[in-house]
């Protein structure tokens, strides 16, 4: 009899990592297939492209995942303020890489320096913030 119980527990064990294992295989494929239609749009036209990656599709997504996954409103609060925070220090790297491009710097010593431009922006964005009594 404890065999018989010690089988099943591990059975359902098994059946719940599966279940586990396809919901975030779910997860990845419908983000990596938004990821490929934004980047098909933008490579056919280009501000439509722009448009489209502008929307919050992926903050909207991680909220529907948090609120499936935990149903914890608090935290989805936080974690939709703190996307608002995050998002103001990476709007310059929108316009330093462009420029940097327009300006002769190759592809990827652009795409490198907007990209350090940004964490040094989150980085005073978070000692801003904390200043200002915004736990990030």
């Amino acid at each position: 009899m404890p065999h018989e119980t010690e089988t099943a527990r591990q059975s359902a064990l098994s059946h719940a990592y599966s279940r586990a294992m396809a919901y975030l295989v779910f997860k990845a494929l419908l983000s990596g297939v938004i990821i490929m239609v934004v980047s098909e749009i933008a490579r056919r036209s280009p501000s439509i492209g722009a448009l489209v990656v502008s929307l919050p599709l992926v903050s909207l997504l991680a909220i529907l995942w948090l609120w499936h996954d935990t149903g914890n409103v608090a935290r989805i609060a936080d974690h939709a303020e703190a996307t608002f925070w995050y998002v103001l220090p990476s709007l310059p790297m929108f316009l330093a890489f462009p420029y940097l491009l327009r300006h002769g710097i190759g592809f990827w010593w652009a795409l490198g320096a907007a990209c350090v431009l940004t964490i040094g922006l989150y980085f005073l964005t978070v000692l801003l913030a904390a200043r200002f009594g915004v736990r990030l």
